[in-house]
């Protein structure tokens, strides 16, 4: 057979082993030879520590608590356990165990697993560039808010600043106060129209000036990000002992005084009562099923870059275990935190918690809780270690982002990059920050809306699905597990296998119907977003996952042989040559 020989020799395009996965592939990229100089953790904690800080994040203290109110209190309980156990963890488990075993990044991996898919490591470092034009602005918005709580009297406390108008309208402390449709607090007209100067903007068709402060505050976040990436994880490693233990901290200290607030457990009732008619409604366990997968965060990237630091032995699959529940216990206790407050602001109103809870999003962050710490006893320390709190939340979460990047693009082009780090890291910092320049408009908050949306959404979801088909069942089932057996010296059990060959993808693969049947209308404030910028929505979201059939095309153009070959053809060397020279290969070094 000369012909599939010739195939053979340039590489298939899904690196498949010999019948009934015996071994290993014929040819295969050695794994193991070029990790001998590669960084690793300085101590298990560094990694455990940066896999939890990059997972836990501002989503999980402000969705979470408003997921869960919103489809059923601790009813909801129950669709996001289930989808946690069947989905979440087990694809937290794959990457984990596919960084570790592979030692290299979202890139390069491909050329282990499946040549044909590498477009999806495009894909996901274009993602994450993404992430990092609006993400970081949130985080300067919390600095922003941070540098104003040093004063004795917190400038969202009452309406008589220049930013302020006649709507606005201070309850607190204060008898027979009308609060209508109309009036808004002093916290709201601070961060509208103070931090984001929103109204001096019409929408996206004029985003307006760049608002100084903000691009000073980003600066000095992108400083801090630069100097704690630049050496690699043996410097990241270090900063997240403070940045990942900070947040628990702080949440302890806001759950007691919360707890103490009057009418705080009206807001605990409000998060918990179980309204089980709720469990019927199809919305409910996509919302579970959305919640868990962009907590946990794999197909980012990060899990891949962050395990592949790890040694070859390091029990992957504990980590898994131990990181998914500290993650989902986060977010449940922060629904603790932010509901006292809630119970709290709607004795102070003299009106029910829902009537409250209206805010969403960044704005329950930003607006809710600020009005509530305003009116606390210590209100200024409070408001420091909030917001504190939640500029290192944020970092952790970037350190994990860029760092993906980062290892990818390394590992794709070591010869160029790998003494270069910091020149690379320097620049990749720069075009985050220029392509971030859009946010810090006046009508920057509209941009950020529609990159969180459209620039991660359905893409990552697409992307994380077609990357557990590809393990599964290009790379094989047997044969991951078997990897994993080498790393661990135990194949993971029944359960398992069968997420990772059908419950997670079809997992995913109804997050991504249902998202796709049920499109949700755009809106911020008063502003409907219009349908032009929908359109540029679907361009932004086209241009990461195009990379993966644009990929694909290419490969299938560039290998010789013909389709049948290249694709379906497995190695015919015998189990013998690929259990003595490929085992060899992977793991002689």
């Amino acid at each position: 057979m000369p012909h599939q020989e010739q195939v053979l020799a340039h590489g298939n395009l899904c690196a498949q082993g010999p019948p009934k996965n015996a071994g290993y592939n014929s040819n295969p990229v050695p794994v193991m030879t070029q990790t001998e100089s590669r960084d690793k953790w300085g101590k298990k904690m560094d990694f455990l520590l940066s896999v939890i800080g990059f997972a836990v994040d501002l989503g999980n203290v402000w969705r979470f608590p408003y997921i869960c109110y919103q489809n059923g209190g601790g009813a909801f309980l129950i669709p996001y356990v289930l989808m946690a156990v069947f989905g979440g963890v087990p694809l937290f488990y794959m990457e984990l165990a596919l960084g570790q075993f592979h030692r290299t990044g979202a890139i390069s991996i491909w050329k282990h697993i499946c040549p044909m898919f590498k477009g999806i490591g495009f894909a996901i470092c274009i993602i994450a560039l993404y992430v990092s034009f609006y993400y970081n602005t949130i985080i300067a918005w919390a600095l922003f808010y941070f540098y104003s709580s040093f004063s004795s009297t917190l400038p969202w406390t009452s309406c008589d600043n220049e930013w302020n108008t006649e709507n606005c309208t201070n309850y607190f402390g204060k008898d027979n106060v009308t609060w209508t449709n109309y009036s808004r607090s002093p916290a709201e007209e601070f961060y509208t129209r103070n931090v984001l100067v929103v109204h001096e903007s019409s929408g996206l068709g004029d985003v307006g000036y760049i608002r100084w402060q903000l691009m000073l505050c980003l600066f000095l976040i992108f400083t801090i990000v630069y100097f704690s990436l630049w050496k690699g994880v043996k410097t990241s490693g270090k900063v997240v002992w403070v940045t990942a233990t900070l947040p628990y901290v702080v949440l302890l200290i806001l759950m007691i005084r919360g707890a103490t607030l009057p009418g705080a457990w009206k807001g605990v009732v409000f998060y918990l009562n179980p309204k089980w008619e709720k469990l019927k409604e199809t919305s409910v366990w996509v919302d579970a099923a959305a919640q868990i997968f962009f907590s946990l965060g794999p197909g980012f990237g990060v899990l891949l870059a962050l395990s592949s630091y790890n040694p070859f032995n390091n029990n992957c699959y504990r980590d898994a275990i131990v990181t998914s529940l500290v993650n989902c216990l986060t977010s449940f206790i922060s629904g603790f935190v932010i509901f006292t407050v809630l119970g709290y602001m709607a004795e102070q109103r003299n009106v029910n918690v829902e009537d409250v809870a209206r805010d969403k999003g960044p704005s329950l962050l930003f607006i809710t809780y600020p009005e509530a710490i305003a009116n606390m006893v210590g209100s200024t320390f409070f408001a420091i270690i909030f917001f504190a709190m939640m500029i290192t939340l944020g970092l952790d979460s970037t350190f994990g982002g860029l760092e993906a990047i980062i290892t990818a693009v390394m590992d794709e082009y070591p010869d160029t990059l790998s003494h270069r780090r910091e020149l690379f890291v320097l620049g990749l910092v720069v075009v985050c920050f220029l392509g971030s320049l859009s946010t810090l408009t006046t009508g920057g908050a509209y941009v950020v809306k529609l990159l969180e949306e459209f620039g991660v959404g359905s893409s990552i979801i697409a992307i994380v699905f077609l990357e557990a088909t590809a393990v599964s069942w290009f790379y094989g089932i047997n044969r991951f597990s078997n990897d994993i057996k080498s790393m661990l010296g135990y194949t993971p059990g029944l359960f398992w296998r069968v997420c990772w060959v059908a419950i997670s993808p079809a997992f995913l693969a109804y997050i991504i119907i249902s998202s796709l049947l049920n499109p949700q209308p755009l809106s911020l404030f008063d502003y409907k977003y219009p349908d032009w910028s929908m359109t540029v929505g679907y361009i932004i979201g086209a241009s990461s996952f195009m990379w993966i059939p644009i990929y694909m095309v290419y490969k299938l153009v560039w290998t010789p042989g013909s389709l049948k070959q290249q694709y379906f053809f497995k190695s015919v060397t015998t189990k013998k040559q690929t259990e003595g020279d490929s085992y060899s290969l992977r793991f002689t070094k």
